[in-house]
């Protein structure tokens, strides 16, 4: 049964990262931009170009994903168990449906992770913790400075 903390809300993040480990243990960590809750406990990412996130989910389903909004420097940790739908498993075209709602059709979607959340917990930037008086207004104005953007 999944930690009782909040999926982060849908689309919010516009990217995530998918940390994966080989048998041996040897870690892999991908971004992927193309993913969406299918429910409170079921993240669909798609695979467009990961062969190695693949191969080791394959051999070792055991996942980490984690989103960060860079502004607030807000976040979530999500490990869980994960599987690779492919294009032959009847499951697939819903799947990839669901991601191409969101993001259009012009992605090459070669199959869908599918990771089931086993523990969830939040991902706090350290000057929440050790600079007093840090809120999000602050980190977003200091974000802004830092990448050089204006708010819309």
């Amino acid at each position: 049964m999944p930690d009782p903390h909040p999926v982060a809300p849908p689309g919010q993040y516009v990217l995530c990262w998918l940390a994966t480990a080989d048998l041996s243990g040897h870690p892999n960590v991908s971004p992927k931009e193309m993913f969406w809750w299918e429910d409170a406990t079921t993240l669909l990412i798609a695979h467009l170009a990961s062969p190695v996130s693949v191969a080791n989910i394959r051999a070792n389903p055991h996942v980490c994903v984690s989103m960060v909004d860079i502004f607030v420097q807000k976040g979530f940790k999500y490990k869980g168990t994960a599987s690779v739908i492919a294009k032959e498993d009847p499951r697939f075209a819903a799947k990839r449906q669901c991601l191409a709602d969101r993001f259009g059709d012009q992605w090459p979607i070669q199959a869908v992770i599918e990771v089931v959340l086993t523990h969830t917990a939040p991902i706090l930037a350290p000057s929440y913790l050790f600079v007093p008086g840090t809120t999000e207004a602050s980190q977003i104005a200091s974000a802004m400075a830092t990448y050089g953007v204006k708010p819309a």
